[in-house]
């Protein structure tokens, strides 16, 4: 076991404002990997994750907040007292970084914005979380997962023109955005070894889903042509007899005619309807139906097998509490099992795997506050009911 002090990231102090899902999945890789999150939350119920799981019994913390906050130390302080505020300006005069994802104007109407926070420790790293960046025209329009996914053009490409628009249904903005935040803050400790001086670095969803798109992006730009790889004739979702499987017909010389020997359909590249891509593309329901009414006929572990057999790309389309079962995702190390004061807490670990600095859960996710006496002792200051 790798102790505390030998992790990547040890010896670095974060003073964390962030809440809900992109700022907290950030700081908690930064916390997986040895730094020292404090999490500044508001009395009396802290980060809106800790509440937001329906119907969940009193007194327990929500799974999506214990999903987002371990390795943190949680401190309460009413941000609306001076009092309070001086001791967050304490903790920050010793900090490497501080992160929030508020909207733009909140934390400079607190006292802790970016030109306020330089002159107290210029060896600082701000690091901003937005839905639409720091200034223009949505600058301080409220930011979300699904309005990203609107906003970028994401929700609007679809595997099939008949589908309707529809919300994907995985925090697919919050998370990327949340990695690329990581990368920023990685990047300016890096610089800062080199030059001494910290900066402010920002990170927007809306960025973040238009990054996620580059080759899509660039082919719109310079091609005026639409790129969607969903999209593609011989790529698609197929119900079997017992569930649904994917196949990509991609990467093969002739995946057409490899489909057909497993599909036991031995002609169907000769159907002069299919000859070549742009065929496939022009025709593509009429050689999807055939692909749907032979996929029907069998299990998904029959179809499975005679895909694999001709080297197609292919895989069952599984639940997420199947995923969590499967055999690899325990042999990843994905599945990381604590005990907070009430009860078993079961979590999804770390998707980068370090030889030297395997993840692990040091800190449960905190109760509310639980750290508030010893992070303002460790900075000289009284406890906090004397404090704020």
């Amino acid at each position: 076991m790798t102790a505390a002090t030998e992790l990547p990231l040890a010896g670095i102090k974060i003073v964390d404002f962030t809440q809900v899902m992109m700022g907290p999945v950030a700081t908690q890789m930064l916390a997986d990997f040895g730094a020292d999150v404090i999490k500044v939350e508001r009395p009396p119920t802290g980060d809106l994750s800790r509440t937001s799981f329906p119907n969940d019994p009193a007194g327990l913390t929500g799974p999506v907040f214990c999903s987002l906050n371990r390795n943190k130390r949680s401190i309460v302080l009413d941000l609306r007292k001076q009092e309070a505020k001086d001791a967050v300006l304490r903790l920050i005069e010793s900090a490497d970084v501080v992160v929030n994802n508020f909207r733009a104007g909140v934390m400079e109407r607190m006292g802790f914005g970016w030109e306020d926070l330089r002159k107290v420790n210029p060896r600082l790293i701000y690091a901003v979380g937005t839905g639409y960046g720091l200034v223009g025209p949505y600058a301080h329009k409220g930011g979300q997962d699904v309005l990203a996914q609107a906003m970028s053009g994401v929700m609007a490409r679809k595997s099939n023109e008949d589908d309707p628009l529809s919300i994907y249904s995985t925090t697919f903005a919050d998370y990327s955005a949340g990695m690329h935040l990581v990368q920023g803050v990685l990047l300016a400790l890096l610089q800062r070894h080199k030059t001494g001086r910290g900066q402010r670095i920002s990170v927007s969803l809306l960025d973040s889903m238009l990054a996620a798109q580059t080759q899509e992006a660039a082919a719109a730009m310079m091609r005026g042509k639409e790129v969607n790889w969903g999209a593609m004739p011989l790529t698609g979702v197929f119900r079997t007899t017992d569930g649904a499987l994917v196949m990509v017909g991609a990467f093969k010389a002739h995946p057409l005619k490899d489909i057909g020997t497993a599909l036991g359909l031995p002609t169907v590249h000769e159907d002069p309807r299919f000859q070549g891509h742009a065929l496939q593309v022009e025709n593509k329901r009429a050689l999807q139906a055939i692909f749907r009414e032979r996929f029907a006929t069998n299990t998904t572990a029959h179809w499975l097998a005679k895909l694999e057999e001709q080297d197609l790309l292919c895989a069952p389309v599984r639940t997420l509490t199947e995923a969590l079962a499967d055999e690899q995702t325990r042999i990843n190390g994905m599945i990381l099992e604590t005990r907070n004061s009430i009860e078993t807490v079961r979590v999804v670990g770390s998707p980068v795997h370090m030889d030297d600095a395997p993840v692990t859960i040091r800190i449960p996710p905190a109760e509310l506050g639980a750290h508030t006496d010893a992070v303002l002792a460790e900075i000289g200051l009284a406890p906090a009911e004397k404090v704020a």
